[in-house]
């Protein structure tokens, strides 16, 4: 495993790591934030293992719906669950307090260490 690869798996779970400390203090919208960056920088570590890099968001949940998904290496439902992320961080991040529910934090952190697995086996 390359450096860059291992940094992102290291931010992978140390986001996931602060997305449970965030809704355990009472902040889901911060916690489902966090959950969104886990899955983000595992999706980084399985594109960087194909040379594969990019600078936008939108740039990196696309390839790796292209190539990481369509090539069977992950399940389909992970590209949804990190599309699905990816809106529930916008709300998080730039709608009022209470936003995102508890319950809604709880399910993408859920998913976030699931996607960290995933990575850290590919």
């Amino acid at each position: 495993m390359n450096d860059e690869r291992a940094d992102f798996l290291d931010m992978a779970q140390a986001s996931c790591d602060a997305a449970e400390y965030l809704l355990q203090g009472g902040y889901p919208g911060f916690a489902a934030s966090r959950a969104y960056y886990g899955m983000f920088h595992a999706a980084e570590a399985m594109l960087e293992r194909r040379g594969l890099s990019f600078s936008r968001h939108s740039a990196v949940i696309g390839a790796f719906g292209r190539e990481i998904v369509k090539s069977g290496d992950a399940p389909v439902e992970y590209h949804r669950h990190l599309l699905d992320a990816f809106d529930l961080r916008n709300v998080s991040e730039y709608r009022s307090h209470g936003s995102v529910t508890v319950d809604e934090a709880r399910e993408m952190i859920r998913r976030a260490r699931a996607f960290v697995d995933l990575a850290r086996r590919g």
